[in-house]
């Protein structure tokens, strides 16, 4: 079997996958968010807590609230990797140094898992288990609750109240994620993925060098690293490492879990607005940019002559960094499903992808985790970018603009603005910081177009989330440490507040305004072709200066 006709086969399994899913998963997500009951574990929770579930929240108390939470979690997260010698199951790892502690504690809060580090050597196992992969739940369950709390600003009318953050991310954990996670990781494991606890072991090689074998329970990590769009590996190669994705079926199995929850999202928007044609609507979107990121990836690895990959056509296609139990079709796939997520795990090396597959993987992490995007994250993304849509049709065809039910007054549009805007602000100062000053240039060791495509993509994929990277950048020195903590915590909850902001407002308005004559229909797929029109524009235009000096001057080098 050729390599195309793998490529497409995996891609046709992933699809029908995915659509089997679609349905029952997304009704499932939103019985979980509109239930009355509480399970007794949950009650447990809210007693030992103090909460009252049945009290709802304003939008400003459910912000606070996120913001809380996020904060006490990057303090425990800190602390635990500066005690860690101390602990148990160290395996005899130093403390984290101040610097990357204070980095990775705000990656693993912001679900970005951006890694300075190689976690082998790095972290130990108490580490890896209490403090990165709780956080990789718990930053998972925080995008999902804001999407949800952004839907039932559609669905409510004369209050202020968006829901209870506490209720919500404890039945995102306990009913969603963590059977999700005990289903998937026995998978993994069945696969081949490692679960212990056994201490690292040393061997020598035919060749009389020494070679030092982890372990580590790395399977439990893994399943919630792709289905939470994490990102952040047990090892230092992520998911290229056999001991966290040994073979081609649990590399399917892994792409097909960090896309089911963005996928099954908007059947639950669907289901709580009470139209699953809005849902397929943006569904629609979300696939049409996606199939896009993946046939413009496969197609550049798949003709390394085209764009500029010097070093493949000097070795007659050889491919540096693709790992070659997967190979080209495995690679591209993977890599254009993570970078239209926030999940960032990677399975061969973005830095060696061709400049224009490359540059269509940073453009796919500057959409802003749309399509699908983050759990959670995509949702409330692609919906602002709806209101932006129906704002802007409005205007060109005079047309009121409505979106279910509710007007699109000047306020929205403001928090619409704000929310587009931060992203943007955020990773082009920070790149400009770094190309601007010494410090930060020291770290570029490849100049010129790759070069600032590298710090381009790293900012990009700390704002967003995301957690990837082209490599090539000093990225563990104290410059990008302590600038990238902040990147990703303004990345994250900058965006959270504007669309919570949002959502509040349009839960203040009356009742919901009846369609009419000048009314666009959102269900159509003329709204969804100008949805994906306006996601191109915007993101086009905001970034292709800075595409345009790095990866498309590279490529037509």
């Amino acid at each position: 079997m050729s390599s195309g006709t793998a490529g497409w086969l995996q891609f046709g399994l992933l699809v029908l996958a995915l659509a089997a899913c679609y349905i029952p998963l997304g009704n499932y997500m939103a019985k979980i968010f509109t239930s009355d009951r509480d399970w007794k574990v949950e009650r447990f929770i809210y007693r030992l807590m103090g909460i009252d579930s049945k009290a709802d929240q304003k939008w400003s108390t459910y912000v606070k609230s996120i913001l809380a939470f996020s904060a006490i979690s990057v303090l425990f997260l800190y602390g635990i990797e500066r005690l860690q010698h101390f602990l148990l199951l160290s395996e005899g790892m130093p403390n984290v140094p101040p610097d990357t502690a204070w980095n990775t504690a705000a990656s693993f809060v912001t679900n970005t898992n951006w890694q300075n580090y190689a976690g082998e050597s790095t972290m130990g196992y108490l580490t890896q288990m209490t403090g990165l992969t709780v956080q990789q739940f718990m930053s998972a369950a925080v995008g999902i609750v804001v999407a949800i709390a952004m839907i039932r600003g559609f669905t409510r009318s004369h209050t202020d109240k968006l829901g209870n953050f506490w209720v919500d991310v404890t039945r995102c954990v306990f009913r969603l994620l963590i059977p999700l996670a005990l289903v998937g990781g026995l998978i993994l494991i069945a696969g081949g993925s490692i679960m212990n606890f056994h201490p690292y072991e040393t061997y020598t090689t035919l060749s009389g060098a020494h070679q030092t074998i982890p372990g580590g329970p790395v399977g439990s990590m893994e399943v919630i690293k792709d289905m939470g769009n994490n990102g952040g590996g047990f090892f230092n190669t992520n998911s290229a490492h056999p001991f966290e994705n040994p073979n081609p079926f649990t590399n399917l199995f892994t792409i097909f879990i960090l896309l089911l929850i963005p996928f099954a999202t908007p059947r639950a928007f669907g289901k709580m607005v009470k139209d699953n044609r809005q849902g397929y609507a943006l569904l629609a979107v979300m696939v049409i940019i996606w199939m896009m990121a993946v046939g413009g990836i496969s197609f550049f690895e798949a003709h390394y002559a085209i764009g500029g990959a010097t070093a493949a056509k000097l070795a007659n296609g050889a491919t540096e960094g693709v790992e070659t139990r997967f190979g080209a079709p495995g690679c591209s796939l993977f890599a254009a499903s993570t970078t239209v997520t926030s999940t960032g795990a990677v399975n061969c090396f973005h830095d060696s992808l061709t400049p224009f597959g490359g540059g269509i993987a940073l453009f796919d992490i500057a959409l802003g985790e749309i399509a699908p995007g983050g759990v959670g994250a995509g949702m409330y993304g692609i919906l602002i970018l709806a209101i932006v849509t129906v704002f802007v049709a409005g205007l060109m065809v005079g047309r009121t603009p409505e979106y279910l039910g509710k007007k699109i007054r000047p306020t929205e549009m403001k928090y619409a603005a704000l929310y587009f805007l931060t992203l943007p602000v955020v990773i082009l100062t920070a790149a400009g910081l770094s190309i601007g000053t010494a410090t930060g240039q020291r770290q570029i060791f490849n100049p010129g177009p790759h070069g600032l495509t590298e710090v381009v993509y790293a900012f990009a994929s700390m704002a967003n989330n995301n957690g990837s990277a082209f490599a090539g950048l000093g990225s563990g020195s104290m410059w990008y440490q302590t600038l990238g903590g902040f990147v990703m915590l303004f990345g994250r909850f900058g965006p959270e507040i504007f669309a919570l902001g949002l959502a509040g407002s349009l839960a203040r308005q009356r009742e919901p305004v009846p369609l009419g004559p000048g009314t666009i229909d959102t269900r159509t797929p003329l709204f969804v072709g100008m949805v994906v029109a306006v996601i191109l524009i915007l993101v086009g235009l905001t970034y292709f200066p800075a595409l345009a000096l790095g990866p498309i001057a590279e490529g037509l080098h």
